[in-house]
């Protein structure tokens, strides 16, 4: 039973059970009353039928009626008390206020309640043609005594009509209730309705349509939510102040390697570690916090930041980053900058300590010239060296200047191959260019540098007596330029890693063969530039081959 319906109830029963309880008060009262009324008639009835008999035989008819519970007393003219049933009455000056009535006017009556007997008296007196009066009283029985007799049965009527009354308010209030128990809160319909809740409904309808364009609101913007969130590539988790997940993006699965239904679940389920832990509690203390996991081999950046409201910490947000190509590029930058360090350390050092001995008079006439070539040499390795840094920092910035212009690759490759002839001839490398004249729009400079780099390499690795192959020819959107050489060759373990600045597959080796180590990293970023891709293949004691692809249409483009 609802609320409502046990305060209809409870209503209905009250005002039934008060109604029963005043009918039953207003029907003893009036029969009290009624009672009273019959039972004066009655005593005047009788003092009138005594008072005559009085006045026939005298005061010896009073001892001879039967007069039952009616008290009689004749009192004399002069107000005496002549005849009482009670004996030590008479002689007795007799004060009733009947009799001063009767005396006064013919007849008289009272009436008195006693508390002590909790019973009324009532009283009646006549004046006989003597003078003298004849009063006569009566106490009738209290309500309690007239009615006790039917009490259980007055007990009977009133439990069966609190009985009806509670029967009848349960189905009153049931049936008030039914109408409106009925309406369809999401549709209410006016019909059926009871008219006092008509304006009730009305508004609940327009509420009702308020809320739908609402939730509709609330739908649309949620999907927005979802569609943006999934679309990052980062993750992004939101967490209760219990660190219970309320919604994280596909994006925080997959960086943390997270099984997917995350929803409802502790956020340390994702990912267990002290750091993480750490991380998010000191989130969930106030403070912003980030940490870097390292998963599967790959570095996860974690920022977790406080969700406040007013003053109150009601949450956390996670925001999760691979940072991975960061930290290697951070590696390389440490790296490359050692590197550097080094390399540019070693030929400065061997021409101050030339410089030294020769400006100390310590090197032999004869052996100056021998001196200064060395000075030369190194000084000519510091410049290519600093050429090719300054070349690859430009690259790396995006500094060089847009010049593009068509470039014929099998002219300029047999430029280069001119250019390398002294170096090929010390080792006995033979170079060959076959192809086609393929022309292709781009910076002349940068195109350069990726062929002679290329070359360069392939003649300082290949064997004495060796053998180079440039082929420049074309398919459908692309360019190829092709270097092979007889060379040494790289294993396969160190393909992937041939393109870092200053790597070298055999430093024992490399050591005696001038270089900077920056020359296929300034191919790669070369060819990077003109959008295109470079792919190595290489065997071991028998060669290695270089493949550049460059885009036709982006080359053409850029020309535009």
């Amino acid at each position: 039973m609802s609320l409502l319906t046990k305060k209809i109830f409870r209503s209905i029963f009250i005002y039934a059970a008060i109604a029963v309880m005043l009918t039953i008060t207003i029907m003893v009262v009036l029969m009290n009353r009624l009672g009273y009324e019959t039972l004066d008639d009655r005593l005047r009835t009788e003092t009138n039928v005594l008072a005559h008999g009085v006045e026939r035989s005298g005061a010896g008819f009073l001892s001879d009626a039967d007069l039952g519970c009616v008290d009689a007393v004749l009192i004399s003219e002069d107000g005496y008390i002549i005849f009482a049933e009670n004996e030590k009455l008479t002689g007795r000056r007799a004060d009733y206020p009947e009799a001063k009535a009767a005396r006064r006017e013919g007849s008289g009556s009272t009436s008195k309640f006693s508390f002590i007997s909790s019973q009324t008296e009532i009283n009646c007196a006549v004046r006989l043609r003597d003078g003298s009066v004849l009063r006569t009283s009566a106490r009738p029985h209290s309500i309690m005594t007239l009615y006790g007799g039917f009490l259980g049965s007055a007990l009977f009527l009133l439990g069966t009509a609190l009985l009806t009354a509670i029967l009848l308010a349960r189905f009153i209030s049931k049936k008030i209730m039914k109408p409106i128990n009925s309406i369809n809160l999401e549709n209410p319909k006016m019909k059926r309705a009871y008219p006092e809740l008509k304006p009730l409904l009305k508004r609940l309808r327009a509420q009702n349509s308020k809320v739908k364009i609402q939730m509709e609101e609330l739908r649309h913007s949620r999907e927005q939510f979802e569609a943006i969130t999934e679309s990052m590539s980062e993750g992004l988790v939101f967490v209760s102040p219990k660190f219970m997940i309320l919604s994280c993006n596909s994006g925080a699965l997959k960086l943390l390697d997270a099984p997917s239904g995350c929803e409802g679940i502790s956020v340390f389920s994702l990912n267990n570690t002290d750091s993480f832990r750490h991380c998010v509690q000191n989130a969930a203390g106030g403070k912003r916090s980030d940490c870097i996991l390292e998963i599967n081999g790959e570095n996860r950046q974690i920022i977790a930041s406080p969700s406040r409201n007013h003053s109150m910490v009601n949450g956390v947000v996670i925001f999760i980053m691979d940072v991975t190509e960061h930290q290697q590029l951070e590696t390389m930058r440490r790296e490359f900058t050692s590197n550097v360090s080094h390399e540019l350390k070693t030929p400065l050092t061997t021409i101050y300590g030339i410089s030294d001995m020769l400006a100390n008079g310590l090197v032999k006439q004869e052996d100056v010239q021998k001196f200064g070539g060395n000075i030369r040499s190194e000084s000519e390795r510091l410049i290519t060296l600093i050429n090719d840094i300054v070349s690859l920092s430009k690259l790396d910035e995006g500094a060089v200047p847009e010049e593009n212009e068509p470039v014929d690759l099998y002219a300029l490759s047999d430029e280069i191959i001119g250019r390398l002839k002294m170096a090929a001839d010390e080792k006995k490398v033979s170079f060959r260019l076959r192809g086609d004249h393929v022309t292709y729009v781009g910076n002349r400079v940068i195109l350069d540098e990726i062929v002679f780099n290329l070359c360069d390499n392939a003649v300082k690795y290949n064997k004495d007596g060796g053998r180079v192959d440039v082929k420049i020819s074309h398919i459908p959107k692309y360019a190829l330029i092709t270097v092979s050489d007889t060379g040494v060759g790289i294993p396969e373990y160190s393909l992937n890693r041939i393109f870092e600045r200053f790597y070298r597959v055999d430093k024992s080796r490399s050591g005696k063969i001038k270089g900077t180590g920056l020359g296929l990293s300034i191919v790669k970023h070369g060819v990077m530039y003109h959008n295109g891709d470079i792919h190595a293949e290489s065997t071991v004691g028998e060669g290695t081959t270089f493949t550049v692809k460059l885009p036709v249409e982006k080359s053409s483009d850029k020309a535009e």
